[in-house]
């Protein structure tokens, strides 16, 4: 199809995540087509080069196009694309599970449950905790504790853990009874003895605009768990495969939890796959004989996907090929550096800027001194972002928060370019509401 034909079809006939269609199908908007990637780059239909400021929705790790990504889906193509996982196995899955729990210090995370996005493995932790516990005798922890702000997935289940009202007000009443503190301190106005986990984005929550946790509260909230006996569930969807600057956010504070979602990069960002961990402990609750009923019912067609895992096994591969891990701090240095030139050089409509690993989130306010935020319905995050894309980068807001989460295989001179179109774009965006200085790094108009 020609790009006027993609278009005309998608304003028919398809209906986009968290977009409001009728904005989208208007008929001056124009979507942007993309037709191929390469590296940290995406090109668009008309041969235009964007840097994926945000990663395809925080899912690429090592770069579009990856030969060695590639070649293993292209190998595992040509034996077969998919086979059921019900009373059947196949090698990547099993070679891939095997492989995800050395990750782990021996006998912790030692079972992988395979799903087909981060929903699906935060819905897998909780029925799982759920259901060990009436195994265990306990049917009364049936209830679960998040943290304010929490976003765990759009399914029912892991909907009912969320914090954000935009997302999860509606439907609260139907999921999980679930109790949201602000920190670790508020479980302690909690009965215990009713929950049957915490669930946690680790050191950094995502859609609550890249809010970071204080150093050490981790490693709090896994010792309230083992004194109170209730398990504790890392949701690594977005922090896991190198975002943080380790292999998994929880290594940074020396924690292994009960159960562990995966899902986004684990395969590089190349197909759906989804993973649960969790120890042996909540493993052999579920054995007995058939007639007990202990089986873990829950399951999907596409459970141990051979594509999807062998996209994830060359993953994995790449990050000792390649020394992902042993490159980043270069690269998380200089972002730190270009951000705070960033905020140096917008000092009144640049904010907070928070940053982890990897990962950076701009707060966008009217007034940096006073921190009066920009009116919700100005959509001043959207705006920026918009017209970043005319400068070279593209990627998404949350609310009035910039994300920037480059590809881990982005250069040092992509990262520069990446912050110094933000920078443009704010200029562009906000130069009739407060004055700017000059830029701090190079500018480039056009990246092509």
């Amino acid at each position: 199809m020609r790009p006027d034909e993609i278009l005309a079809a998608d304003k028919r006939h398809v209906w986009h995540p968290f977009t409001q269609m009728r904005d989208w199908c208007a008929e001056g908007h124009e979507p942007l087509v993309i037709a191929r990637g390469e590296g940290a780059m995406l090109y668009d239909a008309d041969g235009i080069g964007y840097l994926d400021g945000n990663s395809s929705i925080w899912t690429n790790i090592h770069g579009h196009n990856h030969p060695a990504l590639n070649a293993a889906i292209t190998e595992q193509l040509g034996k077969i694309a998919h086979a059921s996982f019900l009373g059947l196995t196949n090698g990547p899955a099993a070679e891939l599970a095997a492989r995800l729990t050395g990750l782990f210090p021996p006998d912790t995370l030692t079972r992988v449950f395979y799903s087909d996005d981060g929903s699906t493995a935060i819905e897998c932790a909780l029925k799982m905790a759920l259901q060990f516990w009436q195994h265990a005798g306990k049917p009364e922890r049936c209830e679960f504790a998040a943290f304010d702000l929490a976003y765990h997935g759009d399914t029912l289940g892991a909907a009912s853990l969320g914090g954000i009202d935009v997302f999860h007000a509606r439907f609260a009443r139907f999921g999980h009874r679930t109790h949201h503190v602000a920190e670790a301190g508020g479980l302690n106005d909690l009965d215990p003895k009713r929950l049957a986990a915490v669930v946690i984005e680790p050191l950094i929550q995502g859609a609550a605009g890249m809010r970071t946790w204080p150093r050490g509260m981790l490693r709090e909230l896994r010792d309230w768990c083992d004194r109170h006996e209730v398990f504790l569930v890392a949701d690594e969807v977005m922090t896991g495969f190198g975002r943080t600057g380790k292999m998994f956010a929880c290594e940074h504070e020396d924690v292994v939890p009960d159960l562990m979602a995966l899902a986004k990069g684990l395969t590089g960002g190349y197909l759906p796959l989804g993973a649960t961990l969790t120890t042996e402990r909540v493993f052999e609750a579920f054995l007995g004989d058939y007639a007990e009923m202990k089986t873990f019912f829950h399951g999907h067609s596409y459970c141990g996907n051979p594509l999807a895992c062998a996209a994830a096994l060359a993953s994995l591969r790449l990050f000792e090929e390649e020394h992902t891990l042993a490159t980043l701090p270069p690269k998380i240095a200089r972002l730190t550096e270009r951000l705070a030139a960033l905020r140096e050089a917008h000092p009144t409509h640049v904010g907070a800027i928070r940053q982890c690993g990897f990962i950076a989130g701009i707060d966008l306010v009217r007034d940096a001194a006073s921190g009066e935020p920009f009116p919700g319905e100005e959509q001043t995050g959207a705006r920026v972002c918009q017209a970043a894309r005319r400068h070279g980068l593209l990627t998404r807001p949350v609310r009035d928060t910039l994300v920037l989460m480059l590809p881990l295989c982005a250069t040092l001179g992509e990262i520069d370019r990446a912050v110094a179109a933000l920078g443009l774009a704010l200029r562009d965006t906000l130069s009739g509401v407060g004055a700017s200085r000059s830029e701090p790094v190079d500018q480039h108009p056009t990246i092509s």
